[in-house]
């Protein structure tokens, strides 16, 4: 993916915010900013010294980071755009008189009942009282089989021990299997748990303080509250040791342990797996992917040695952690004074029509999308879209053809997956049925509850069912676009398809540069390091011949020595083996983009304009879509866990392995933005 949005959306749905300002106000139709904007330039700046810094450099100083977000950029901020848009819609709706459709009605009473703060916070945290009743009532250790299930039905929260839901079988992508994953952490990655630094002892010191307000808010007494959170500390630094590490979760094949039942009780002798799946309703289930045995094993471990009240307060942690955003507003603030403002740097809280904008699209998001589209994205913008990623993917099986390194058998094999592939643009053929979801006006907390039950159980009800091929993992409004391994297609959300991103407005060349060199980036997936173990049918097998992986491996070596040498912040160097997926895609991506470019230039002449070259303007139109700040909290947060590098480095790293980039600002050998010897794979 070009922007990991994803993890700003989860930040949004987490933390309450303030009132809206004057200045704050839901639009009724998008601003437009230009595909390149010239007042985002720096020209005092050498390109062929720092093309980012030449590219971006009046963005960032005209762009400065709002209070309420922990980074900004060009896709955060059309992001925002996108939901003050949505905010419109949303705003209209929620008037009871307004809509006409039960869709209609259902969001917009969703959102009205997230908006009416006065109810919410007069309820304080009783809505989620029950819950912690049932846990309250565990008499023994083999309650917890039935009491984890009910709570993994209900409760948006990856640390309720471990994770359980559906996914296609790596090895028959089109069988719709049982997966039981990692999980049981509320920091972002195992290394936060484990490091001995001075900045990860800090951050654990603060969150302990942390779980234990949360605990004091819940009414314990300070002596118990942190007496409870440092059992929560240990509890998930056990989990955490053995924890893949997030450069091992990126290999398919450290993910893919599939079992039967007798061999997953083994794993857990002491919880009953049988009493955990008839809770859950799924009784039938024989077959399952376990992601991390290690992982399984040593949670049989923790709960054969802790003890019946150690593990009712580690779920009552969780219950808390993840419906904090659901209760009052001590609760909301504790959560976002840790989570926002300590772990990632943002001074202030967002204010309170983004959260609820955001829950929409989270949890209705196919209704809400349905909406978007219909004010947002025409049939022309889809065809503009798709004419261009046909282009692309042309390009491709060019470059495939053409390619020295790989041998004629795997090629033959390569071309077969890139014609497979299935485009994806806008929206889904077929929009999601919710009308088993019950909203009520005034039940903010039961809404967010009856949401998240709807969408577990679609998910587990996909296990053992023929796979829907034509379902997308992203709503319409998002800002984002993503590959999909298993399902071997490019998904390009109607969000993304917005100025200043993708501007129909604008001349071919920097359209190509920024979205063509996106649809680029998202094919390349198919065939990164991660991506390319998996067949045109979706299934993790092996189509390389021993020669062409290591040729494949050797290439892409070049690309991580080359970000390894690249600071995040402070001291800190890209983990180029995370990032190295999205490096490869990068680059790659404006391989192809550039080489459909050049074939549109043969149908419509390009022109200087503003006083660049085509050539230039594409490359200008490709580094625009990066800009972007960072708090320096944020940026210790994404040099840990995030496989995308900084934008600095997707637009410099980038370029500086392109010879027409060179040929393009007349660089002189030796720049810091050309290579004698540029990384090459794709």
């Amino acid at each position: 993916m070009r922007c990991s949005l994803i993890a700003l959306l989860t930040a949004q749905v987490l933390y309450m915010g303030l009132p809206a300002t004057a200045q704050d106000k839901p639009l009724t139709e998008f601003p437009y900013t230009p595909g390149l904007d010239t007042s985002a330039l720096d020209t005092t700046a050498n390109p062929c010294e720092d093309f980012y810094q030449y590219a971006c450099g009046g963005w960032i100083k005209n762009n400065p980071i709002p209070a309420d977000q922990a980074r900004w950029s060009v896709y955060g901020k059309l992001y925002q755009d996108n939901q003050r848009f949505l905010w419109g819609i949303l705003e209209t709706l929620s008037h009871k008189e307004n809509g006409n459709t039960a869709n209609q009605h259902k969001i917009g009473d969703y959102f009205a009942a997230c908006m009416d703060e006065a109810t919410v916070e007069t309820r304080g945290a009783t809505p989620m009282q029950p819950v912690l009743d049932e846990i309250a009532a565990m008499r023994s250790k083999a309650d917890l089989p039935a009491v984890l299930a009910k709570l993994h039905l209900s409760i948006a929260d990856n640390g309720l021990y471990f994770g359980f839901g559906s996914d296609q079988d790596f090895s028959n992508s089109s069988n719709v299997i049982a997966f039981a994953t990692g999980g049981g952490l509320s920091l972002p990655d195992r290394d936060y748990y484990t490091k001995l630094d001075t900045k990860s002892k800090d951050l654990r010191a603060k969150y302990l303080a942390h779980v234990a307000r949360m605990f004091a808010l819940m009414g314990e007494a300070p002596a118990l509250a942190q007496q409870h959170a440092a059992t929560v500390l240990r509890t998930e630094t056990t989990l955490a040791r053995a924890t893949l590490s997030v450069v091992d979760k990126r290999d398919p094949y450290k993910l893919f342990h599939k079992m039967d039942l007798i061999q997953l009780q083994a794993l857990t002798p002491g919880f009953d797996w049988g009493v955990y799946l008839k809770a859950a309703g799924l009784a039938d289930v024989s077959a399952l992917n376990v992601t991390e045995p290690k992982f399984y094993r040593a949670m049989a471990r923790h709960w054969k040695n802790s003890s019946l009240d150690d593990i009712k307060v580690y779920l009552r942690w969780h219950v808390a952690h993840a419906q904090a955003s659901s209760l009052s507003s001590d609760f909301v603030t504790e959560n976002f004074n840790y989570f926002s403002k300590t772990l990632r740097g943002t001074p202030l809280q967002q204010p309170r029509w983004k959260r609820c904008v955001a829950l929409v699209d989270a949890q209705l998001g196919e209704a809400l999308g349905q909406e978007f589209v219909d004010r947002a994205f025409g049939p022309e913008l889809k065809n503009k879209t798709l004419v261009m990623t046909e282009q692309i993917e042309q390009a491709m099986r060019d470059e495939l053809e053409h390619l020295d390194w790989m041998s004629p058998a795997t090629k033959v094999k390569a071309i077969d997956k890139l014609k497979a592939i299935v485009n994806k643009i806008g929206y889904p053929d077929r929009w999601r049925d919710y009308s088993s979801v019950a909203i009520a006006r005034d039940d903010f907390y039961g809404n967010v509850t009856r949401a998240m039950q709807f969408e577990v159980h679609r998910q587990l009800g996909k296990i053992g069912k023929p796979l829907d091929r034509g379902e997308w993992g992203m709503t319409p409004p998002t800002v984002n676009a993503y590959y999909s391994a298993q399902m071997n297609d490019i998904n390009f959300p109607a969000g993304v398809l917005q100025p200043p991103l993708f501007d129909p407005k604008m001349d071919d060349a920097p359209g190509y540069g920024n979205t063509g060199g996106t649809i680029g980036h998202e094919l390349i997936h198919g065939f990164d390091d991660e991506g390319r173990q998996f067949d045109a049918q979706g299934n993790l097998k092996n189509w390389w011949t021993p020669q062409d992986a290591t040729k494949f491996q050797s290439r892409a070596q070049c690309i991580v020595e080359q970000y390894a040498k690249y600071t995040v912040v402070d001291k800190i160097k890209i983990n180029s083996k995370l990032t190295l997926g999205e490096d490869m895609a990068d680059l790659g991506g404006m391989v192809l983009a550039w080489t459909a470019w050049k074939v549109q230039t043969t149908v419509v002449k390009p022109e200087s304009r503003d006083g660049f070259t085509p050539e230039q303007r594409f490359f200008i139109g490709f580094a625009q879509w990066a800009c972007e700040s960072n708090r320096p909290e944020d940026l210790r947060v994404q040099a840990a866990t995030d496989p995308h590098s900084p934008g600095k480095y997707r637009v410099n790293g980038v370029v500086v392995n392109l010879p027409e980039f060179g040929k393009a600002f007349a660089c002189k050998p030796g720049a810091a933005m050309t290579s004698a010897k540029p990384c090459k794979v794709w």
